[in-house]
């Protein structure tokens, strides 16, 4: 198949990629209402770790020395975003979710820039202040319509930002599927735990709670971070992340079609997250010193370090 070809297909992968990480929030929201969190969490990534080892064997032997404590680290976070996220859907609207947790975007870049004491590029400051901006609007601006799910989701964000910066420094010297593993067992394991303690929930009998465990778990996950993880061998990190920035507007579409309405404003708002997201991916991917390892954000899942290739 020519290189050309394989790229088209590439993404059109990652479109599909974005679109079910979008639909993913009204169908998390459904369960959760029906179901535990903890316990459906740590469900949707029990079925991701075995899906994951199913597509990846070889990551058992891609292990090097610090995978496991790099991994545990960036899971817990992982882990807290993905608490917070759940947990703020159950007082939030999916459309709303979407386009906040988005906000990492340019949460990250602005924390990197503080946390390294480096001015930040003026192309950041912009995505910041049309992202806050449209996040005031979708929020209701003046008419108070910023609720306690919005907050969980917003903590959801700076865990995702947080996540990111843990793989753009330690993760950078590890293999993107075993690291991927790592994280993934952690947020079963430890979600798994909550639920045993506290909830202690029998296993589901809703047959919906099933279909967004199977979707969330092989699909919204493994299955997921295969295509990514392919497709950043065939294009550059920086168009893949252009690509899944798509999620929130999917997130947004699906909500719109079960019901919610975000209003004019509402609207107005999402598109300034939309840009602000853009503007500041545009300023590329973080590059090692050495110019080859970049981190390559996603919106749903977490970040994978990738060898930069030119097209």
């Amino acid at each position: 198949m020519r290189l050309s070809t394989r790229r088209t297909w590439v993404t059109l992968a990652l479109v599909g990629v974005a679109a079910v990480w979008g639909g993913t929030f009204v169908m998390v929201k459904d369960a959760v209402s029906r179901y535990p969190i903890y316990g459906f969490l740590g469900l949707r990534f029990l079925i991701a770790v075995v899906a994951f080892i199913i597509m990846f064997p070889m990551s058992f032997k891609l292990f090097r020395r610090g995978t496991v404590r790099v991994g545990v680290l960036a899971g817990l976070m992982l882990c807290v975003g993905y608490i917070f996220q759940t947990w703020g859907l159950q007082a939030t609207s999916a459309s709303k979710a979407a386009f906040i947790t988005g906000m990492f975007v340019v949460i990250t870049p602005a924390l990197q820039a503080l946390l390294l004491r480096k001015p930040p590029r003026a192309t950041t400051v912009a995505g910041v202040a049309l992202a806050v901006v449209g996040l005031w609007l979708l929020s209701g601006g003046t008419d108070g319509g910023w609720n306690v799910g919005d907050t969980r989701t917003l903590l959801c964000a700076a865990a995702y930002s947080a996540h990111m910066i843990v793989l753009g420094g330690m993760g950078r010297e590890h293999d993107a599927r075993p690291l991927t593993l790592v994280q993934l067992t952690t947020v079963a394991v430890f979600c798994g735990s909550i639920a045993v303690v506290i909830e202690r929930p029998s296993l589901p009998s809703d047959a919906g709670v099933w279909i967004a465990l199977v979707v969330t778990g092989v699909f919204a996950s493994a299955v997921a971070f295969a295509v990514q993880t392919y497709a950043q061998r065939i294009i550059s990190p920086t168009k893949t992340a252009l690509i899944l920035i798509m999620e929130p507007a999917f997130g947004g579409l699906f909500g719109w079609i079960a019901g919610e309405k975000l209003g004019i404003g509402g609207v107005a708002g999402a598109a300034l997250i939309l840009g602000g997201m853009v503007v500041a991916e545009l300023v590329g991917p973080q590059v090692s010193e050495e110019g080859r390892v970049v981190l390559e954000p996603t919106l749903e899942g977490p970040a994978v370090p990738v060898i930069e290739r030119d097209e």
